[in-house]
């Protein structure tokens, strides 16, 4: 089967690569040596890196005759809505495996999960493994009601989902060939394997985001399953250095880099992911692995919608409103003589 029929148009391609010269300047950067590779606009169900994974994905359970999509995630899982939003576009039936249990928040993504006509299944405190497999029970037991499900891995973080970031380092090739580093988000691993495949290990900065227990190895086996030759995870570049308290906590570091691309650029960035992205690129230039007169892309990977189910992100957001500049400070000075 070729490229062209396995994979179902879910995205707008190419995304745009777009300067960030005034956070640039903030970092101590030339005003054209940051830009930023606009996946938060790849159009389907508000956007997100996801969508080019479940283009290859999808298009590969639509040619096996699929009927429904299941997947796993956490509640307010950026890949489950995305998942949601593909089988709405798709025609398929969508069920979502989530950790966690009803009640504890309806905003972010869940809302949008069910806007997508998705069915979520609540698996309580599972988690790895153990969602793993509450999702192969929930895909038996369609399978024995005669649907054909299609059981779409964590993250959609295969080797056949990250052929999607394949197609974005060519992409970023052609728009930005002397680009030096590549910083993005490292989740589940398939966005920066596909990253890696193209651009080679040396340009590609993944910062780890906790969501999986080994990041190099996982993003070096799946590298290994797109080209011929092994890669060992000591080839790859990793921080480790943002995740904090864990996976579904906000940071200061990520606080505070959220809070400077949306006050020097008007970009939105989500609390889990791409905050702590770009914390760590911001790092990374203190560190000195991002220098001056070198080209930087920050891989926006979406998720602005999980920033809504985020207590901690919204309360700090609109604690912000109170320390801003009074009214009166931007009013004009009344006519001398009166």
């Amino acid at each position: 089967m070729s490229d062209r029929q396995q994979r179902a148009v879910l995205g707008t391609w190419p995304t745009p690569l777009e300067p960030l010269p005034r956070l640039a300047r903030a970092l101590g950067l030339g005003p054209d040596d940051l830009w930023v590779k606009r996946d938060d606009l790849t159009g389907l169900g508000g956007g997100g890196n996801k969508v080019r994974k479940l283009e290859w994905i999808c298009g590969a359970a639509l040619a096996e005759g699929a009927t429904v999509l299941v997947t796993t995630g956490a509640p307010q899982s950026n890949h489950a809505r995305l998942t949601a939003a593909a089988g709405a576009r798709l025609g398929l039936d969508v069920v979502l495996v989530l950790a966690g249990s009803p009640g504890a928040s309806e905003s972010g993504n869940l809302a949008l999960d069910g806007l997508f006509g998705a069915t979520v299944v609540w698996a309580g405190d599972a988690g790895g493994p153990a969602l793993h497999a509450a999702a192969h029970e929930v895909t038996e037991r369609l399978r024995n009601r005669g649907a054909v499900p299609a059981l779409i891995p964590f993250g959609g973080s295969s080797v056949l989902g990250a052929r999607g970031y394949v197609e974005c380092g060519r992409e970023l090739l052609v728009q930005a060939p002397d680009t030096a580093t590549v910083v993005v988000a490292l989740g589940s691993g398939g966005t920066m394997a596909g990253l890696v495949d193209p651009l080679g290990p040396e340009r590609v900065l993944g910062v780890h985001c906790g969501a999986v227990a080994d990041p190099a190895s996982t993003v070096a086996e799946l590298v290994s399953g797109l080209r011929e030759t092994p890669c060992s995870p000591d080839e790859l570049r990793v921080r480790l250095d943002q995740v904090g308290a864990g996976y579904g906590t906000l940071t200061e570091q990520a606080s505070d880099a959220l809070t400077l691309t949306a006050r020097t650029e008007g970009i939105v960035l989500d609390p889990i992911y791409t905050a702590r992205a770009m914390a760590g690129l911001i790092a990374e230039v203190r560190d000195g692995g991002i220098r001056p007169g070198e080209r930087t892309v920050f891989l926006h990977s979406g998720g602005l919608p999980g920033l809504f189910g985020h207590s901690a992100t919204l309360a700090k957001a609109t604690a912000a409103l109170a320390s801003a500049a009074p009214v009166d400070a931007y009013a004009p000075e009344p006519p001398a003589g009166r």
